[in-house]
């Protein structure tokens, strides 16, 4: 499983941004499908909000690769 780590340039970020910025998704778009189909969990949980605010420590999964994300400083 790949593990990476996502520095955050703000306080959050939205979960369908965050697939796109960390390479998971091509596009927000791709990143919402993905959502809606069930396969993103956060923090071991399965997500539907396509933009739920994702924020520093926790940690998301999708298609079998891992983002932790951290503080931006």
């Amino acid at each position: 499983m790949d593990t990476q780590e996502f520095k955050l340039r703000d306080e959050h970020v939205a979960l369908c941004d965050l697939l796109k910025l960390s390479g998971i998704a091509d596009s927000s778009g791709q990143g919402k499908h993905m959502i809606a189909n069930g396969d993103v969990t956060v923090d071991g949980r399965p997500e539907s909000r396509k933009t739920a605010k994702i924020r520093a420590n926790q940690t998301v999964r999708c298609l079998g690769q891992t983002i932790r994300i951290v503080a931006g400083s």
